[in-house]
């Protein structure tokens, strides 16, 4: 049964509309929306990995994951007469995704909440930094399963900010857009997550000694 749609400014963005380029997600989803069936098709195949892992990242529930995974195309499906280009394909669809989580997650306890840093700090330093820091020296695999692990850790914002600025390649500009929070808030997120990330790793790497 494919759910339907909730109504909601931040599901389905109502800004200025912009000119889609030729073949581009947004022209995709506008061909879709005239009952090209293909473009649809087009969408899911590029779009459904990364969707499906950003809900299996953030909940470590695949059954759940799944569920809202399907809800959130579903909603796309029934919002596609109303869609504009206001904003990139990509930020529209993981809105709708966010609001699904958070759905969730407040029908479970109450979001985690974070202070901004009170340091203003850029996203191009926070990158600058993270790559003149030293590379643990770890074999592959267990390099992966332990940043995994720390990733896992974050709390609930920090998490979903981190994963869709660097599984993703947002920027924080669209994150805080998908998120509905300002643009310094959503840098504290990735800044503490960073941090937390780094310090999690150190206190492994510390333990194996």
């Amino acid at each position: 049964m494919v759910p339907t749609l909730i109504q909601s400014k931040d599901a389905l963005p109502k800004d200025d509309i912009l000119v889609p380029q030729v073949g581009s997600d947004e022209q995709l989803m506008l061909d879709y929306q005239a009952g090209n069936i293909s473009a649809f098709d087009a969408l899911y195949r590029k779009h459904k990995g990364p969707l499906y892992r950003y809900f299996v990242r953030q909940l470590r529930d695949q059954q759940l994951a799944e569920d809202l995974y399907q809800d959130t195309w579903g909603k796309v499906i029934h919002a596609s007469s109303q869609y504009q280009v206001s904003a990139k394909f990509t930020t529209w669809l993981y809105k709708i995704a966010h609001n699904l989580l958070i759905d969730h997650v407040r029908a479970v306890k109450p979001l985690d909440k974070v202070t901004p840093l009170g340091e203003d700090k850029t996203m191009d330093s926070l990158q600058a930094d993270d790559q003149t820091s030293p590379e643990p020296q770890v074999e592959q695999q267990q390099q992966a399963n332990m940043i995994k692990g720390c990733i896992a850790k974050l709390p609930a914002v920090q998490k979903e900010a981190f994963l869709l600025n660097i599984e993703m390649g947002m920027t924080a500009a669209m994150i805080s857009d998908i998120a509905n929070v300002t643009l310094e808030a959503t840098k504290s997120r990735i800044r503490y997550a960073y941090q937390s990330i780094k310090q999690c790793i150190a206190n492994q790497l510390q333990e194996t000694i």
